[in-house]
């Protein structure tokens, strides 16, 4: 499920991943590690909503 930052609107999609901080496609939200950030804006896991 795709999940977009409520601070600035970056969608995280599993099926793209997040090749910037090195997390493959395929890789679900829930199992981003927790120190992970939203790469647009640096806000933690906390700060996403599911779209």
């Amino acid at each position: 499920m795709k999940q977009i930052c409520d601070v600035c609107g970056y969608v995280y999609d599993p099926a793209q991943g997040d090749p910037s901080s090195g997390i493959k496609p395929g890789t679900a939200f829930e199992d981003l590690p927790d120190d992970w950030v939203c790469p647009t804006c640096g806000v933690g896991k906390g700060s996403f909503s599911p779209v």
